[in-house]
């Protein structure tokens, strides 16, 4: 199985690299591929692939008139993020098997596992059932017993797994890490799906935190050189630069949270938050929490 994903894949991502190719430009490329050990791929099996990428990625394959394949994205149903991930992972992976590199000269960022949970929560958001599980969360004493939750999406966040929904017990939208997880069942009864969607849930958010506050305005200074970094990568997609000739001010619309703080502080004195003054006295005061721990040597790090 794990050999037809990745065949799934190099079709993808041939197509997604080259666009428009017809049968034989593809059986070209797939010679020169480790996957195929120089044999070609016949059309039979093409098109079984071109049939399984699109019942497994959701990502219709078509043909024009004269004869060359190509993703329609207009037909395919598939997540865009996730596919490119999806491809991502696949693509150097295949890019290692098919090159003389030893595999200790690639270094990744460790993931805490998600494999034993992560597929149950995947079945239970597409069947609509309800979860029950235990939960040991970083800031309890003792982990949660018996807590019923109503799955709607999942998310990756600086290299950990997150569910996001509904703890039925009281109704609120909650994010619980999968790492932290344990003890979990899905329970046999469905729920109607919320109107809870990731692009609506993460529109104006840095994080994972659920948050009620309302949306800001954000505007943030940064050097010459940090506001490079920020047109290549983004810090939130709500992002507009005005520039000038010492600095930038970037201007976003997020929501004030824990993970918003500490992202800016990331970035030590590269920016400055300007507004609004809530934001800025939230950084503040944690630079001065930090900076009084390092004048008292007695002092230690607070909760």
């Amino acid at each position: 199985m794990k050999e037809l994903i990745n065949r799934y894949v190099w079709i993808v991502d041939v197509l997604n690299r080259y666009g428009r190719l017809t049968r034989e430009d593809i059986n070209d490329l797939w010679r020169k591929s480790p996957l195929s050990n120089g044999d070609p791929m016949p059309a039979r099996t093409f098109y079984h692939y071109r049939r399984a990428i699109e019942e497994n990625f959701q990502l219709e394959i078509a043909c024009d008139a004269s004869g060359h394949y190509y993703i329609d994205e207009t037909e395919s149903n598939a997540n865009p993020m996730v596919t490119n991930w999806l491809l991502e992972s696949y693509s150097v992976n295949n890019a290692i098997k098919g090159s003389s590199i030893p595999h200790d000269r690639v270094s990744v960022e460790d993931v805490p596992s998600a494999r034993e949970f992560l597929p149950l929560v995947l079945a239970a958001i597409g069947d609509r059932h309800k979860l029950s599980f235990t939960y040991a969360g970083f800031s309890k004493s003792r982990p949660e017993k018996d807590i019923r939750f109503l799955p709607c999406f999942v998310k990756r966040y600086k290299q950990r797994w997150y569910m996001i929904g509904i703890r039925e017990q009281s109704g609120d939208v909650r994010t619980y890490a999968l790492d932290r997880v344990s003890q979990m069942s899905v329970v046999n009864e469905e729920f109607e799906m919320p109107q809870l969607k990731p692009e609506t849930f993460f529109e104006n958010l840095i994080g994972i935190t659920a948050s009620k506050a309302d949306v800001r305005t954000v505007k943030i200074m940064t050097t010459p050189i940090q506001a490079k970094y920020f047109r290549a990568l983004p810090f939130h997609h709500t992002q507009q630069e005005a520039l000038h000739d010492q600095y930038s001010i970037f201007t976003y619309r997020l929501k004030l949270n824990y993970e918003l703080v500490h992202e800016i502080l990331s970035y030590g004195d590269a920016l400055k938050v300007l507004a609004p003054r809530e934001l800025q006295l939230m950084v503040q005061t944690q630079l001065e929490n930090t900076l009084k721990m390092y004048e008292n040597p007695d002092l230690i790090p607070r909760q």
